[in-house]
Order: C-alpha cells, then sequence, then structure tokens
C-alpha cells in the first residue's frame, strides 16, 4: 500500500462525459443516465484499499441518505483488474452487495475517465452541481486507518446539505489519501 493523495481537479470544472459498464446491473450506464439536477457524488473507490474498506459503510449511509434528497452517486473502479483480481468486476459486484451500495459501481477498464477526473487515489471524492460542475473534490472526513477519528463523513455531509440548500461551499478543501490507482504499465 502506497500512500498517495488526490490531485484536486479545479473547482468549476464540468464533469467528464462517461459511458461504462457497471459491474452490478450488467447495463452500460452513462453520466447523463446518472446524474441529478440537485448534485451528483463520483467517487473513485476500489475493492481491497485498506482506506476505502475504513470508510464503505459510511459511503452506503450517505448515499442512502443523500440520494432521498435527490443526490445521485455514483462509484467507478478503475484499478488494472489483471493485476489485481480482487477490483475485478465480479469482485466488484459481490463487494456492493456485501456492503449495501445503493449505486452503481462501474468499471473503468481503459482507466481514461479516472485520467480525465484527476483521479490519483482511493477513495476520491467529486461532488458537482445540478449543472455538474465541480464544487468540491477531496476527502470525506479526517478519517483514516489508525489516525482514531471517527468515519463521519462531515466533509461529504456538510457539502451536500450545501448543494441542496443553494449555499456557498468553502473552496477551503483538503485532498482525499489512500492507496494509489492501480494503473496499467
Amino acid at each position: 500500500m502506497s500512500l498517495t493523495y488526490s490531485e484536486m481537479m479545479p473547482l468549476g470544472t464540468t464533469a467528464p462525459n462517461f459511458i461504462l459498464p457497471d459491474a452490478v446491473s450488467g447495463k452500460t450506464l452513462s453520466l447523463d443516465e446518472l446524474k441529478s439536477d440537485t448534485g451528483t457524488v463520483i467517487m473513485f473507490i476500489c475493492n481491497h484499499c485498506p482506506y476505502v474498506i475504513h470508510i464503505e459503510n459510511e459511503i452506503a449511509a450517505i448515499a442512502s441518505e443523500y440520494q432521498k434528497k435527490g443526490i445521485a452517486f455514483v462509484a467507478i473502479s478503475a484499478n488494472d483488474a489483471e493485476n489485481y483480481p480482487e477490483d475485478a468486476p465480479d469482485k466488484m459486484k459481490l463487494k456492493a452487495a456485501e456492503v449495501g451500495y445503493p449505486f452503481p459501481y462501474l468499471h473503468d477498464n481503459s482507466q481514461d475517465i479516472a485520467k480525465a477526473y484527476h483521479a490519483a487515489c482511493t477513495p476520491d471524492f467529486y461532488v458537482f452541481d445540478g449543472d455538474l460542475k465541480c464544487v468540491y473534490r477531496g476527502r470525506m472526513d479526517n478519517s483514516s486507518p489508525g489516525n482514531g477519528q471517527p468515519v463521519t463523513g462531515s466533509e461529504v455531509r456538510n457539502t451536500l446539505d450545501a448543494v441542496i440548500n443553494g449555499n456557498t461551499i468553502s473552496d477551503n478543501q483538503l485532498p482525499s489519501m489512500g492507496c494509489g490507482i492501480k494503473w496499467k504499465r
């Protein structure tokens, strides 16, 4: 495990479009189909990263809570599934069921979408407003494996509340940290 920090896509960037297979449903889905007119969360996660495992239940809880408020959620795994078979689509489907992810879990086999989003680590969170403009990128909260901080999702939750209520979102945002995306050679 190599600690990597997110690259922090510039605020105001329009969400790059994608068409990717969903490991859960088997369907090919696009951003246009999945986005919400209120706000959209796109997160880069994977199955085996200890940083993702540490927060996976809170990810599911936040999504369950905020989907009811009109926020769309999409998870993408871009890890090299050939060299990291625990991150292959069949295992993604099992993980989604095990944790209870209430959102599509897409596989970015080409890794082009991860590069378009400047994703560098898992987990890496992006929040877009109703116009698909980036209003937040970075970490979910200040908890990480072994640091003793509780998993709350506070930074993503505060951002989503601001999006829903039309409030200003601070640009004082901290990068996520986790395992580096497993790029193909």
